[in-house]
């Protein structure tokens, strides 16, 4: 069998590894560069932001993703000899307006939560800003350096036998014959057929799959890089909902906006002094670092945040795996090995009617 996978974020490429794992032949077909769109840009924490907050199918996913990561990121390094490092440092939360849910949460959901006082706030985080009393402590929680994981999964697709892959060729229509796709017409003036037609294109994917029922709307996000030195913050650290995140080699993440404005992705300089200013205030010594880099990427928004994941309305041998919102890189290996099960005939590790678009249509 051949598939079109059209989209080649972390979802898209996830898929193509799996299904060319399965003896399935992929096509892989990109707007741009593989990699570089929403799942470059985010910040690789493998948790959703406030995870009591989210529903049980997002809790689902999330869970079912943060078992597996660890080996998968164990064996695409293995593979690729590129580290998409993979670290668990933790999540502390300060400032948490909802704190009783938070706990009563954690008690039933078994989530590693647990509140800290202020001493051990910091020993956590010595450099943290003066006068903070306490907090919340996820200490299981990871972050993966995302833009490596992107690199491992290309380097791998690339040279795999069964994955074709065709980059600067975005999709304009789908080619149909019935209640059949048949293939998906590009803007290069080509035709790529096959048997499955997957669409996994984040905040485009209404306009690729021409289906005005899945409601994905792009939502901007942007983050600074400050030039840092290890040891000025140890741990991912959220506060009014944006963080910070320490790569290994002491650089940090900070993010990220919230911004409801279309299909622009111009970074502003108004949201780099806000972010550099939320970070500053909650590591001081930031102040002294560089900012060497400042960008956006569009988040795929749906409704509730729950993704799509299943056939498409009104064809047969269509589908989507798109609509992760905030959480596309913690939900993909779940969100991946659902879709992979429905191709494959296969049992499903998950409820799959939550993201089921025929009946969200």
């Amino acid at each position: 069998m051949k598939v079109i996978i059209v989209g080649a974020g972390v979802i898209g490429m996830m898929q193509a590894r799996e299904l060319a794992q399965k003896g399935m032949d992929v096509v892989l077909v990109d707007k741009g560069v593989c990699g570089t769109e929403a799942s470059w840009a985010g910040g690789g924490i493998i948790s959703p932001l406030y995870p009591w907050r989210y529903s049980d199918p997002i809790t689902a996913l999330a869970s079912w993703s943060q078992a597996y990561y660890p080996n998968l990121i164990q064996t695409l390094e293995a593979e690729s000899d590129i580290d998409p490092e993979i670290t668990r440092h933790g999540l502390l939360m300060l400032n948490v307006d909802d704190y009783n849910e938070a706990v009563a949460w954690s008690q039933c959901a078994d989530a590693w939560l647990e509140p800290i006082d202020q001493k051990a706030v910091y020993g956590l985080e010595p450099q943290l800003r003066e006068g903070v009393q306490g907090g919340l402590w996820m200490s299981q929680v990871a972050s993966v350096r995302n833009p490596r994981l992107l690199k491992a999964l290309y380097k791998l697709l690339s040279t795999h036998p069964r994955v074709e892959i065709h980059e600067e060729s975005a999709v304009t229509s789908l080619k149909t014959h019935g209640s059949k796709v048949v293939g998906v017409n590009t803007i290069k003036g080509e035709c790529i057929e096959g048997d499955v037609v997957l669409v996994c294109s984040g905040a485009w994917t209404p306009q690729v799959s021409g289906q005005n029922e899945i409601k994905i709307e792009p939502v901007k996000g942007q983050m600074v890089l400050f030039d840092a030195k290890p040891g000025m913050v140890n741990r991912v650290v959220l506060s009014g909902g944006q963080y910070v995140i320490p790569r290994r080699d002491g650089k940090v993440v900070a993010g990220s906006t919230l911004e409801y404005e279309g299909f622009d992705k111009q970074p502003t300089e108004h949201a780099k002094n806000s972010l550099a200013d939320m970070a500053i205030d909650l590591f001081p010594q930031l102040a002294s670092c560089p900012i060497n880099h400042h960008w956006a990427g569009l988040r795929p928004g749906s409704p509730e945040g729950i993704p799509y994941i299943g056939r498409l309305p009104e064809y047969d041998n269509a589908y989507v795996n798109a609509g992760h919102f905030r959480n596309g890189l913690v939900l993909a290996p779940a969100s991946v090995r659902l879709m992979t099960s429905m191709l494959c005939d296969e049992t499903l590790p998950l409820d799959a009617k939550p993201y089921d678009p025929v009946s969200r249509a």
